[in-house]
């Protein structure tokens, strides 16, 4: 296959990548490198500095890409919040470019999406028909996107799938960059500081470690299109998250609590029921050695 991998640079696209070079695909990296860093990139991977927002038109050209893995975006929900504007040219003028260049070259696309954020909150594992209520413009555009790739499809007769993913989590995300509870707080541990806690920490989320996040990314270039929650459907509180970190840290310290922030989601878990039977995906590793897998990596030299 001969792929396009929209910020192959980043946490979760990096690792699309490396399966993608592992067997034997061409794969194509397109990426701006406002957050994703090039030593991410395997060796031998063709790599093409751009933005999704005026760039991705020329290098469509050039590949000609089967299948576009468009993973990047704005994902960072305060940012959002501060600057909609940005997150929306980003999130949703980004993700038409790359529709309009995979439309001239019959590309199919795959499009990380979002569940928590779209969903809003929710009172057991949500499905895809589940009320979309986003609390913040991050949802909101992504939801847009998803929205885009369907009229695409029913306009051109496509099969772009959209994935909304859970809380994503494993090496090489970043604690300063996408921000993910995961990495900050290991990074904090690794560096002998103390993780902070906004709220009472009962708030629940569903964690998804990385490799299988790609799993189910890789096998939906052969579906037929749509919209398919990734996630493990167990919600997890974020005090048991810590409870558990500092388990395979091997690392005791009470953690310091803040003030709850203004918009937070209290229950965030997605029923990824759907996705089992037409992809055949399930999650296959659990938290606790997801959650070993990254503290291995994070607490390298």
């Amino acid at each position: 296959m001969r792929a396009v991998v929209t910020g192959g640079a980043g946490f979760i696209g990096s690792h699309v990548v490396d399966t993608l070079v592992a067997r034997g695909d061409e794969v194509h990296v397109l990426d701006d490198f406002s957050r994703g860093k090039r030593e991410n990139v395997a060796a031998g991977v063709r790599v093409h500095d751009a933005d999704i927002r005026g760039e991705p038109g020329r290098v469509f050209d050039e590949v000609r890409p089967e299948v576009c893995f468009h993973l990047a975006a704005q994902a960072d929900v305060r940012v959002s919040v501060e600057r909609p504007d940005f997150d929306a040219d980003v999130n949703v003028v980004g993700t038409l470019q790359v529709l309009e260049a995979a439309r001239r070259h019959g590309t199919k696309i795959v499009f990380a999406s979002t569940g928590g954020a779209i969903y809003g909150e929710c009172e057991g594992p949500a499905r895809e028909d589940h009320p979309r209520t986003p609390l913040a413009p991050y949802g909101v555009s992504k939801l847009a996107g998803e929205e885009y790739l369907s009229a695409f499809n029913r306009l051109y007769g496509t099969g772009h799938v959209s994935l909304r993913y859970g809380n994503v989590y494993g090496p090489r995300q970043d604690p300063k960059g996408e921000a993910g509870v995961v990495a900050i707080f290991m990074n904090r541990l690794r560096e002998d500081e103390t993780p902070k806690i906004f709220g009472d920490g009962a708030q629940t989320r569903d964690y998804v470690y990385v490799g299988d996040v790609v799993a189910a990314t890789l096998a939906a270039a052969e579906h037929a299109g749509g919209v398919l929650n990734i996630g493990t459907g167990v919600e997890t509180s974020v005090l048991d998250l810590y409870e558990r970190i500092q388990r395979v840290a091997g690392v005791e310290r009470d953690p310091e609590f803040a003030a709850a922030r203004a918009g937070e989601l209290q229950r965030s878990v997605l029923d990824a029921s759907l996705a089992k039977r037409e992809l055949g995906w399930e999650p296959e590793r659990s938290l606790d050695e997801g959650l070993a897998e990254t503290w291995a990596w994070i607490s390298s030299p």
